[in-house]
């Protein structure tokens, strides 16, 4: 009895801390960044090294670099995940070698996956320091986040659907549309948001790939700043831009709000004309 209740004061407190550092974290952000936020702030361009004027042309880069490496992570992350989890014995030696490679990648730091997108999108594919640049780099990125949860939420469907759908004489990529897909959406789901969290939280491999430039693309081969890079730049080189700064990163975590609850939105919508067709 004893034992739980140290167990549950444990739990409890851990629980509160982890809340309290993100109500502290937040409630910083909030008191620094809230007055200066406007609908100025959010349409005009940056001005005076961004010390002045807004963030317009940075949050239209932003949202074009994740819309490239969304666009691009995800249907390959899916099929890979289908393709483990669906086409391939769990104790093969290819299954094995792909699972151990993308746990690898996982953790290998942004800076070596800017340079390696430095190397190879800008420089040996001749696409420069450009939005295209940034996005594919950074698709790199959040692939193995996306393979491991699709593959993860693959695995934890029931087995008696892929029995059933046998039986019944289904195609696998019948039951695998209908069936399996349906009951991995939440983690699949889970995965996409943590695809967009750390690609918009990124920097290090922004800097190398996609650059500094301010002013608004014309198209996905310009450079752009994303929100990330600038609230670093106003951060750390920029003297006196620590207001903008704190108002650029509440834009950061609304935009990351705000796509996520789209996402769970759309998720929940899709999962419920399921069930009702059904």
């Amino acid at each position: 009895m004893t034992k739980n209740v140290l167990a549950t004061g444990l739990i409890w407190l851990m629980a509160a801390l982890v809340s309290g550092v993100f109500v502290w974290l937040l409630s910083d952000i909030l008191i620094h960044g809230l007055p200066q936020l406007s609908w100025a702030f959010l349409a005009e361009a940056p001005e005076n090294s961004g010390r002045s004027g807004g963030i317009g042309p940075i949050i239209v880069s932003t949202l074009l670099i994740l819309l490239v490496a969304m666009v691009t992570a995800a249907p390959l992350g899916l099929a890979t995940a289908v393709l483990l989890s669906e086409f391939t014995r769990y104790d093969s030696i290819f299954g094995r070698l792909v699972r151990r490679s993308l746990d690898v990648l996982a953790g290998v730091p942004s800076i070596v996956f800017g340079l390696f997108g430095n190397a190879f999108f800008c420089i040996y594919l001749g696409l420069g320091f450009s939005i295209l640049s940034g996005g594919l780099t950074l698709a790199c990125m959040v692939l193995p986040i996306l393979i491991r949860t699709a593959e993860e939420g693959l695995q934890a469907a029931p087995n008696d659907y892929r029995l059933a759908a046998a039986a019944l004489g289904m195609p696998r990529s019948a039951a695998l549309v209908h069936l399996l897909l349906p009951s991995a959406a939440p983690a699949l789901l889970a995965g996409l948001m943590l695809g967009v969290g750390r690609a918009m939280a990124e920097t290090a491999a922004l800097i190398f790939t996609s650059g500094y430039v301010d002013r608004l693309p014309n198209s996905l081969l310009d450079s752009g700043r994303a929100l990330s890079v600038h609230i670093y730049d106003l951060s750390m080189n920029v003297a006196g831009g620590d207001a903008n700064a704190y108002s650029s990163a509440l834009v950061l975590i609304l935009l990351l709000f705000i796509i996520n609850t789209i996402a769970m939105s759309l998720a929940k919508q899709w999962l419920y004309r399921r069930v009702v067709s059904i």
